[in-house]
């Protein structure tokens, strides 16, 4: 029997193997998608994925399943409340941070017809497909991520800075970064 050969870094953590090979590098154009790896990805500055996605399921319950619309109308009681949550990371400037950007995300639907329209605007609607062959190939942020993140911080967006955002693309498929080796590469190519 054939062993499954994975990206190094899905490891051998459950959560980690599911996201690996049901998640990660799928090309994602729905908004609520875009959404909730935004709000995921920017809680995870300076902390591990794992940390995240072990309380995904406390994000997705305090961000109303990641409806942006309800996310940018967050008050002071809300974020209190979200302080006294450990479903979540309890941090206040990325909580605060978050509904800024639920508001800033909603302004970017508005004009371009959806967020990801303008998202997958900056790779001319076609997935980036790499041919890595090691991890150690893969780069933490790119020129496509540096022009992302610069245009999102000019719109006031906050917590995603290049790396993050170059996670982001990966993790919803702009960019397909599966070892070329992992049985999940040609499965996440767009075409």
């Amino acid at each position: 029997m054939d062993e499954i050969i994975r990206c190094a870094w899905s490891g051998s953590d459950p959560i980690y193997v599911d996201y690996h090979d049901r998640e990660w590098g799928v090309p994602a154009r729905d908004d609520r998608k875009q959404f909730e790896f935004l709000v995921l990805e920017s809680a995870q500055a300076g902390l591990s994925w794992i940390t995240i996605l072990k309380r995904r399921a406390g994000y997705q319950r305090l961000y109303a399943g990641f409806d942006a619309e309800q996310v940018a109308r967050f008050d002071e009681a809300r974020v209190l409340s979200m302080l006294q949550d450990q479903g979540i990371i309890r941090n206040r400037k990325k909580i605060e941070s978050s509904i800024n950007n639920a508001r800033l995300f909603l302004e970017i639907s508005e004009k371009h017809g959806s967020f990801s329209k303008y998202l997958w605007g900056f790779v001319d609607g076609k997935q980036v497909v790499n041919r890595f062959k090691s991890q150690s190939e893969i780069p933490a942020n790119t020129p496509l991520s540096d022009t992302i993140s610069k245009d999102l911080k000019q719109k006031g967006f906050r917590f995603l800075g290049s790396t993050i955002i170059y996670a982001h693309l990966q993790a919803t498929g702009l960019v397909n970064d599966h070892l070329e080796s992992c049985f999940r590469y040609r499965e996440c190519i767009e075409g």
